[in-house]
């Protein structure tokens, strides 16, 4: 019971890590990365459905994105959902193909990003402090219900909190990679 009770929060620490690279990924650090186009969601025939489901996108030159669109009558509806979204890139659409030419960052624009990744970081941490306090409640309960002695509750919350940090240094390294990805630019 109480090793499920850390599986678990390992487990969910893990998901929270895997959602702060997602977001991170759509933070655009003055190079081209597929990840920004994650969210465009194109109005294709009359259902919302995903750019990356329906284009190949490729990355020929490091501040290009390019679009090929599986189906080229939806040149047309891609370019609308591109603009449509927070991107802040106009696309370029030769008939064949949609180009996003990344534009490099001013500082200014760097330091607002480093804070935007900073506030992801702490978000995430939050999100593990509160998987943390959740195990802890349970091997509480566990204890209380006299599943587990009171030794074997010490040892277990030891435990929960290692995982906890664990996840927290792992958070700090892919904020910090983030980070350095946005000053190198």
């Amino acid at each position: 019971m109480a090793n499920e009770a850390i599986e678990k929060a390992k487990e969910n620490m893990k998901k929270t890590e895997g959602v702060l690279e997602h977001n991170l990924g759509t933070i655009r650090a003055g190079r081209a990365n597929a990840s920004l186009l994650s969210n465009i969601m194109v109005d294709y025939y009359g259902a919302p459905t995903a750019l990356n489901q329906m284009s190949a996108i490729t990355i020929p030159e490091p501040r290009v994105l390019l679009i090929h669109p599986y189906d080229k009558s939806s040149l047309k509806d891609i370019e609308t959902a591109l603009l449509k979204s927070d991107l802040g890139i106009n696309p370029a659409n030769d008939g064949e193909v949609i180009r996003l030419v990344v534009p490099q960052l001013t500082t200014d624009r760097r330091q607002e990003l480093a804070k935007e990744v900073g506030k992801h970081s702490e978000n995430a941490k939050i999100a593990i402090r509160n998987v943390r306090r959740d195990a802890m409640e349970d091997l509480k309960r566990q204890e209380k219900n006299g599943d587990i002695n009171e030794d074997d509750l010490h040892r277990f919350e030891k435990d929960v909190q290692k995982v906890t940090d664990d996840s927290a240094k792992r958070i700090d390294a892919i904020a910090a990679a983030k980070e350095k990805e946005i000053v190198a630019g």
